[in-house]
């Protein structure tokens, strides 16, 4: 989906700001905000790709002047509802806390296993194809439609494009490659961008094709 949370390479947003020493919480209602999701999150009434689009689908107005954890709080309150865990429809399969605490402190494998050889090897040019879903892509809208090369072939990952259907439909869990794709700035922004500067992507193998002899 084309929306406002991609904005890289768009003008008028200013530059990027580090704030120096950030906390990791800039109010006590944020840590809650995290804890409650990360706790809701964990009854399997969506995935995290269902989670994500249901972030970028806010209002391009609510979106933009939110926080990032007002941002979090905003797409929970939405994706309650038609989850049925407030009305009783749908039981929520809690995950025993230290199974929980593991996961939370050791990470999580998304490896899985592919269902065909990769069709991309380290140090080939691919090209990313030029696409505008209505549903959930994890693919730059400024990198769609450029040539980059392969660096690192990551292994098979869930598709998010196919795994973020809305709640109470099926998601659809099949791997597909996952491969680290270097683009000069030059090739993304043209002739004005730093020439010194790269930007490294990680694209799923059904966002990408051959570039041509």
């Amino acid at each position: 989906m084309n929306g406002v949370h991609d904005l890289g390479g768009m003008h008028g947003f200013g530059p990027v700001v580090p704030e120096p020493d950030e906390p990791v919480f800039h109010a006590p209602w944020e840590r809650r905000v995290l804890a409650v999701t990360l706790a809701v999150g964990a009854l399997g009434a969506w995935n995290i790709d269902q989670s994500r689009f249901s972030r970028e689908s806010l209002p391009p107005s609510l979106y933009l002047a939110s926080s990032y954890y007002r941002i979090w709080l905003e797409a929970l309150e939405r994706t309650l509802p038609p989850s049925g865990l407030l009305d009783g429809t749908r039981d929520g399969s809690a995950t025993p806390w230290p199974q929980l605490n593991h996961i939370l402190t050791h990470g999580t494998s998304y490896d899985r296993t592919p269902e065909a050889p990769a069709r991309f090897a380290a140090g080939e040019q691919v090209r990313t194809r030029i696409m505008h879903p209505a549903g959930h892509t994890r693919l730059p809208r400024f990198a769609r439609g450029h040539i980059g090369t392969i660096l690192l072939v990551h292994g098979a990952q869930v598709f998010p494009d196919r795994n973020a259907v809305p709640l109470g439909q099926r998601p659809d869990p099949r791997p597909e490659w996952l491969y680290a794709v270097e683009f000069a700035g030059t090739e993304l922004w043209g002739p004005d961008s730093d020439p010194t500067v790269t930007v490294c992507v990680d694209a799923w193998e059904p966002y990408l094709e051959p570039v041509a002899a």
